[in-house]
């Protein structure tokens, strides 16, 4: 049976996304008109089949090949290789390896001191200028999460964390740019240059931080250096490893932090709860210890309905390596398989009114009624998110820490917008207004 999609274009489908809006608004759009399964043209994978029905995901789940075309424009970043798209042989240890420190809770708990500092900070300079106008949740909170990860990829060792951070904000300004062909202000060569430069400097500093672990035989299996140290990764693989566990987790925990704080503004019901499970856990701590998290339950519920409504990364994708069968039709090997977070969420066969926001969809008894695959937004399989457990603290710390103190509400006349710009970014960030808690 032939899967149903839009006519072929002569430029590869870019004007139809454009049109759209962007690609995660696309999706929405073809599942809307053509169902569960779609064939789409997709730039830089000629055609897609895009699958948005959590049950037909679990025939992709094993899939572990990624569409190098899809994510050649990151090869510069990396010099041992495109780590995005490594094959499968080489993948499945370094994936077991990295689960073996972003998934622990030593790691987590190694570090929360130091991300709960951080957290204050930022709350800090809020509460001086309260009554200033409004804040931009999305320009602060990227700020701090690409912060956070700084800290936890270099441990804590960069001399000069600022510049860390604008270096690395450098090289993604130029190599996102390629992806979604936005010209960079400024002279193209000289911004290139610049991105050149930061990218060296982000790679000596890596190299430093190495020197310093194996001269200190500190290798640390809680800590991502030290435990690729140990694993005797060589330098290059260390310092690509070191730098795509920057590039996943780089504005994505702002954003849903963002996104978060953004439905809570709009339904002061569910705000007046989480801060009432604030106070009932924390009393008057102003931030949670480590061990406080799984008892925040209805903080968590609020966070996964706002990365439900709201995916960092809005969609993902791999390559079949051999013939696939995908409910009625076939699939030949070498097909991009998409999928796309967003119209998964959005299905209104598991998710009933999907539009609404109703974190309660998320009580264990609710969960259990859905397909496994119903909420995916760390993506699934053997290329899901190695982080998903780290970002999950993060998020919850920053929300635990500004909900105890602030309440947040909208800037009347403020539209937010969602645009996609590698993660699911507000077009005018989410102004808000943040007033100190009675």
């Amino acid at each position: 049976m032939d899967i149903p999609g839009p006519e072929p274009q002569a430029d590869g489908g870019v004007g139809a996304v454009a049109a759209a809006g962007g690609l995660h608004l696309y999706q929405l759009r073809l599942h809307a008109e053509y169902g569960p399964v779609v064939r789409f043209q997709l730039p830089g994978a000629d055609t897609a089949v895009s699958v948005a029905d959590p049950v037909l995901l679990e025939a992709t789940a094993r899939l572990d090949k990624r569409p190098e075309r899809l994510f050649a424009f990151l090869a510069p970043l990396f010099e041992a290789g495109n780590v995005q798209v490594m094959p499968a042989c080489e993948h499945t240890p370094w994936r077991r390896l990295l689960l073996s420190v972003l998934a622990g809770r030593p790691s987590h708990e190694r570090h929360f001191a130091r991300f709960t500092e951080l957290v204050t900070a930022l709350a800090d300079r809020w509460a001086e200028r309260a009554g200033q106008g409004p804040v931009e949740l999305q320009k602060d909170l990227t700020a701090l999460s690409l912060r956070m990860i700084c800290e936890y990829a270099l441990g804590g060792e960069a001399e000069d964390p600022d510049r860390v951070v604008a270096a690395f904000e450098e090289v993604l300004t130029e190599h996102l740019g390629r992806l979604y062909q936005a010209p960079s202000p400024g002279p193209g060569e000289k911004h290139a240059e610049r991105a050149a430069e930061a990218l060296a400097y982000l790679r000596a500093v890596v190299d430093r931080v190495v020197v310093a672990h194996r001269a200190g035989d500190r290798a640390d299996r809680s800590d991502l250096i030290g435990a690729l140290i140990e694993a005797g990764e060589r330098p290059a693989r260390i310092r690509d490893t070191v730098m795509v566990a920057m590039l996943a987790a780089h504005h994505t925990t702002g954003v849903a932090v963002s996104w978060t704080l953004h439905l809570l503004g709009r339904h002061p019901g569910a705000a007046g709860r989480v801060a009432d499970e604030l106070d009932r856990v924390l009393g008057d701590r102003a931030a949670p210890a480590y061990a406080d998290l799984r008892r925040l339950t209805y903080l968590e519920m609020v966070l996964k309905e706002a990365m439900r409504l709201y995916p960092p990364g809005p969609y993902g994708a791999r390559e079949t390596t051999e013939a696939l069968v995908l409910g009625d039709y076939e699939l030949p090997a070498g097909t991009t398989v998409f999928y796309p977070f967003w119209a998964v969420h959005m299905n209104p066969d598991h998710w009933p009114e999907p539009e609404k926001f109703v974190p309660e969809r998320f009580t264990p008894e609710e969960t259990a009624k859905r397909p496994r695959l119903a909420y995916i937004p760390f993506g699934l399989g053997p290329r899901g998110c190695e982080g998903a457990a780290l970002a999950m603290v993060e998020a919850e710390l920053i929300l635990a820490v500004l909900l105890k103190r602030f309440r947040f509400r909208p800037v009347p006349g403020h539209e937010v917008t969602p645009v996609e710009r590698f993660v699911l970014w507000a077009a005018d960030d989410i102004r808000m207004t943040v007033s100190p808690r009675a």
